[in-house]
């Protein structure tokens, strides 16, 4: 089916990034529709005109994308965000949808958060400061006791620490990058169940990579294969003076063995960006319930892509994607259907 001249292009979150302003290739022209957020009652009749779709999170499913009577005219979704999963791909390919993402754009800013991350869990600074908050440094007369591990165990340093990063794009990178510049040993895991050798582009085997790990960052995208990836036997492998960064997908971590295990004293503590419903709340999520009151853990709302390059790389790519998409020149790494 052959493009129409005149374009509807739909934009449904304009809240998480702002629009830069698009031009597209002759003899097209354009009408633009923004929306600040979108919610699923008003996603039908606000897409049923779109001849190309903006999206970052909102679940486009198969009963909006395989029935072509609810988006007739839909060529392609510009996906503002590297993740797709919310977003049916079969369906799209059915009906020969494309779908392009935007990767690499957060890069730094995820990266930097996960060490952010790895400090605040490494320094226990949260349970410190609830306890400096309530009082307790005048009544105890130190509270350097707090940033211990169950084993009784200062914090290490950077030097000391044998960082294992799981997912190596363009994140995993970064970070071990960040964690070797600050002096750590930066070792790359293995895809889990992979059973080639060691030796095999210098990473090691998943399940050597945790038992040796004081500080598991996991940076990896969310698959079938990587739901539940980190859950009770996983944990169980894991020193109990190791960190767990979670910067990658909700759903990768199970949340309640991790919360076992950190009241266990298992390990030493854990920092999560991402949850496996979002928005997460104390209702979705035991990582935000009462019962983490003293728990070394760290939880920030899915904020680690935030940044000025982010939002910046965003505008870039989605010019870049609606534009070769019209010119019959996408970029293949960010084709998802």
């Amino acid at each position: 089916m052959s493009l129409p001249k005149h374009l509807n292009i739909v934009a449904l979150e304009t809240f998480y990034t702002s629009l830069p302003p698009l031009t597209i290739p002759l003899p097209h022209t354009f009408t633009l529709t923004t929306y600040s957020r979108t919610s699923p009652a008003e996603l039908p009749s606000r897409i049923q005109d779109a001849h190309i779709l903006i999206t970052t999170t909102i679940p486009l499913g198969t009963d909006i994308l395989s029935n072509a009577t609810s988006t007739p005219n839909l060529r392609l979704i510009a996906v503002l965000a590297s993740g797709t999963d919310s977003i049916d791909l079969p369906a799209c390919r059915a009906r020969g949808i494309r779908v392009l993402n935007s990767p690499g754009c957060n890069v730094d800013a995820v990266a930097e958060h996960a060490v952010g991350l790895y400090f605040a869990a490494r320094r226990s600074l949260v349970p410190t400061m609830a306890d400096l908050r309530a009082g307790e440094w005048p009544r105890r007369g130190t509270l350097m006791t707090r940033t211990f591990n169950a084993a009784g165990l200062a914090p290490r340093g950077c030097r000391d620490e044998i960082a294992v990063v799981v997912g190596y794009g363009g994140v995993g990178r970064r970070v071990e990058a960040l964690l070797a510049g600050l002096g750590m040993k930066v070792v790359v895991a293995r895809r889990k169940g992979d059973a080639a050798p060691a030796a095999v582009g210098g990473r090691v085997p998943f399940d050597d990579a945790l038992k040796m790990a004081t500080v598991l960052v996991l940076c990896c995208p969310r698959t079938p294969d990587t739901l539940n990836m980190i859950s009770g036997p996983e944990l169980d492998t894991m020193r109990d003076d190791a960190v767990l960064i979670n910067v990658a997908r909700g759903g990768i971590v199970d949340e309640e063995a991790l919360l076992r295990a950190l009241r266990e004293g298992r390990i030493a503590g854990a920092a999560v960006d991402v949850f496996g419903q979002e928005p997460a709340g104390p209702e979705t999520s035991v990582l935000l319930g009462a019962d983490v009151q003293g728990l070394n853990l760290v939880v920030t709302p899915h904020t680690a892509w935030v940044g000025m390059d982010t939002t910046a790389n965003y505008q870039r790519l989605l010019q870049e994607n609606i534009e070769g998409f019209l010119k019959g020149e996408v970029v293949e790494e960010r084709v998802r259907a």
